[in-house]
């Protein structure tokens, strides 16, 4: 019976005329390609410890300093005062993880996808290219680490912060990372462990 629920709650999401979605639009909404999404009203639930928050952080880094604990699926936004934005995230799976500092080289919002030949290779169902957007697995912005192929990125998939499930690189909800965008710049020092 629930099973039957969730497929019927589904399908009349997808039904959506565009007027409708239209009306959807919240502070956390975005226009992409003319349409409105909302990413605070998905059918989907994150544990509480995992949402944005203000922490205690006692750090010898500066404010701005941005530090990934990759054990506790956590990245912390330096305020300083001994004080941190904390925000929960999604690593990478078995094989995947790694630790070092790293600089933020560029940022995007709606990036598109360019998947290393090598994820292809280890799964062929992986697209060559895919354009920004809502389903794009790179979410609604991007910050490059280094040379690197990581980045820090939203997701389409909101529901796997708190896990490790990617390949290497760090998600956040896509209204997370575009507050996380906004208070980084390029050549922010980044440190994961």
């Amino acid at each position: 019976m629930v099973g039957r629920v969730v497929l019927a709650v589904l399908a009349g999401v997808a039904m959506l005329a565009p007027w409708q979605v239209l009306e959807a639009e919240t502070a956390h909404g975005a226009v992409i390609n003319g349409a409105k999404y909302n990413f605070g009203a998905e059918p989907w639930s994150i544990e509480g410890k995992f949402h944005k928050q203000e922490v205690s952080l006692a750090s010898p880094e500066k404010a701005g300093t941005v530090i990934i604990s990759t054990s506790k699926r956590f990245l912390y936004l330096v305020l300083g005062n001994g004080r941190a934005l904390r925000y929960g995230i999604g690593v990478g799976r078995m094989g995947f993880k790694w630790s070092g500092v790293q600089q933020v080289s560029r940022k995007a919002e709606w990036p598109d996808w360019h998947p290393p030949k090598e994820m292809r290779r280890r799964d062929p169902t992986v697209p060559e290219f895919m354009k920004g957007g809502p389903d794009n697995p790179l979410g609604a912005r991007a910050m490059y680490l280094g040379s690197t192929e990581y980045r820090i990125h939203g997701t389409a998939q909101p529901w796997t912060i708190g896990t490790s499930v990617s390949s290497g690189c760090i998600r956040l909800t896509n209204d997370d990372v575009t507050d996380l965008y906004e208070r980084v710049k390029v050549g922010t020092k980044v440190i994961v462990e």
